[in-house]
């Protein structure tokens, strides 16, 4: 029998797993690097708990490079996933773990039956924007005053097809 800590992925390739407590206060400092308006550790720490399916890490040589937390929001017609926090560390951009981190969430997604994925992104962070699109998303429309410094957000939606 193959149990899941006796496979070992390609060398340099990310394991994406789920997150545990173990895991807060590497996914607290991708965080504060990643982000100004940053959650603290008490809002992961109750997201494990909130969101047990949904909240993702990725590993690579035993180091926590990034993170992904989603939500289902079921509106009575439709379950939709959210992505409600993601970052990768800035070391390791551009190598495919944020990818990996979507795809990932998208399939517990669709696991759990959404129809859909949404997201919240700042106009100024073209980069994320043009990340997502790449993904599949596509702006939605823009909420005015989104943010804490007053900027706005668009909202994002990829759909899913089964």
């Amino acid at each position: 029998m193959i149990r899941s800590h006796d496979i070992v992925p390609p060398q340099g390739q990310p394991v994406i797993r789920r997150a545990g407590p173990a895991d807060v206060d590497a996914i607290y400092t991708i965080e504060r690097e990643a982000f100004v308006e940053a959650w603290d550790k008490v809002t992961f720490t109750e997201s494990l708990s909130y969101y047990p399916t949904t909240f993702f890490v990725a590993m690579l040589d035993g180091q926590v490079t990034g993170f992904i937390i989603g939500a289902l929001e079921d509106t009575g017609e439709n379950i939709y996933g959210h992505i409600c926090n993601f970052a990768v560390s800035s070391q390791f951009r551009k190598h495919g773990i944020g990818r990996r981190l979507v795809l990932r969430l998208e399939h517990q997604f669709a696991l759990e039956l959404a129809t859909a994925s949404q997201l919240e992104v700042r106009p100024s962070n073209t980069l994320a924007r043009k990340f997502y699109q790449k993904l599949g998303y596509q702006d939605v429309f823009l909420v005015g005053s989104y943010y804490a410094n007053g900027e706005d957000a668009y909202v994002m939606m990829k759909w899913f097809c089964y």
